[in-house]
């Protein structure tokens, strides 16, 4: 059985991760047993809140390359896909029903994350590409049919420059609808920082630098904004979740608690932002995190825990605003998976 089909049979994970400590000792002659004592991990999940839709997509076949990144349109119900590999379409569109729209391959090198911008008067694609030829180290805005509508960055030129704008490998956007851009670059290159720009590519500010200390990173992988005004990072190679005040770039707190076998790769938010949803790559599962009120970092919860079969990979994800589905891309499997909430 192929990844691509062994990756659709998967197993969600009902019982959480629970500790059991089993304490049994033999005493006197008649070697009496000592009753079984169990301690559960504050981890433990009380109810199962996603589900794997089957039918998501129509036609699987379709994905034919490495997929690395997903985007949901909900107002218009478009989920993009963004994949790697010789000869094969860069981006698939497709409805949220599953069915295959349109696909597109122009001026793109290497997608590696994508992000849908979506209001009732206007609508657009933003894509980070870290190849390192002739389109690489930008990211592109595009219209929904594909029609390239600009550039960011310096095609085929690694910096770390502010006017112009340089990256080095930008691992993904987040765009708000006031048009203030947030990038966290990069994927291994040079950067190692979030940058905050204007609709006109001013910088506003910028954190970061190579390291493990408060506001350092490495490899901030993915990015978003709640309506609390806090950015949020997920700093990869830490193994910590980062957190940023929009307006002035203040840090503000992280979370790494729940990051121990593995760095978050995404990080997003549910509609209602009761949710932190994320996925760790190495070790094939995606986490939902109890999301902090205003005003308030804690400490990171997980609430459930959806557990992928083996070398499925999970890399980036999306969610929809409007029908809460979660849409996680998956290298190792070629493919993306649709995942519905069960309230």
């Amino acid at each position: 059985m192929g990844l691509r089909q062994f990756g659709r049979a998967r197993l969600l994970l009902l019982g959480g991760v629970a500790s059991v400590l089993v304490l049994a000792a033999l005493y006197g002659p008649g070697r009496v047993s000592q009753p079984l004592v169990v301690f559960f991990s504050p981890w433990r999940i009380q109810k199962q809140l996603y589900k794997l839709d089957l039918g998501w997509p129509k036609f699987p076949e379709l994905f034919t390359g490495q997929t690395f990144c997903v985007a949901v349109d909900h107002i218009h119900e478009l989920v993009y896909v963004g994949q790697r590999g010789d000869h094969v379409p860069k981006v698939l569109v497709f409805s949220e029903e599953g069915y295959l729209l349109q696909a597109w391959n122009t001026t793109l090198e290497m997608p590696h994350g994508i992000f849908a911008l979506n209001t009732a008067n206007d609508s657009s694609v933003w894509i980070t590409d870290v190849g390192t030829g002739e389109y690489g180290h930008t990211i592109k805005q595009y219209s929904p049919s594909g029609k390239l509508l600009q550039v960011l960055g310096v095609p085929g030129v690694a910096g770390s420059g502010t006017n112009p704008v340089q990256f080095d490998q930008p691992a993904e956007i987040y765009v708000e609808h006031t048009g203030d851009i947030y990038v966290v670059d990069g994927d291994g290159g040079m950067n190692n920082r979030l940058l905050k720009l204007t609709e006109d590519l001013k910088t506003l500010w910028l954190r970061g630098e190579n390291g493990s200390g408060t506001a350092q990173f490495r490899i901030p992988h993915s990015v978003t904004v709640d309506s609390f005004g806090r950015v949020w990072v997920a700093d990869r190679g830490n193994q910590r979740i980062q957190a940023f005040d929009k307006t002035t770039g203040e840090w503000l707190g992280s979370w790494s608690d729940c990051f121990v076998e593995d760095g978050p790769y995404s990080v997003r938010l549910t509609a209602d932002e009761k949710y932190m949803i994320t996925a760790q790559l190495n070790i094939d599962r995606v986490l939902i995190l109890a999301a902090p009120p205003v005003g308030s970092i804690g400490d990171c919860v997980v609430v459930d825990t959806i557990q992928l079969a083996a070398r499925v990979r999970p890399h980036l994800l999306d969610i929809s605003m409007k029908s809460g589905a979660v849409y996680v891309a998956e290298i190792g499997a070629q493919q993306v998976q649709k995942y519905v909430p069960l309230d």
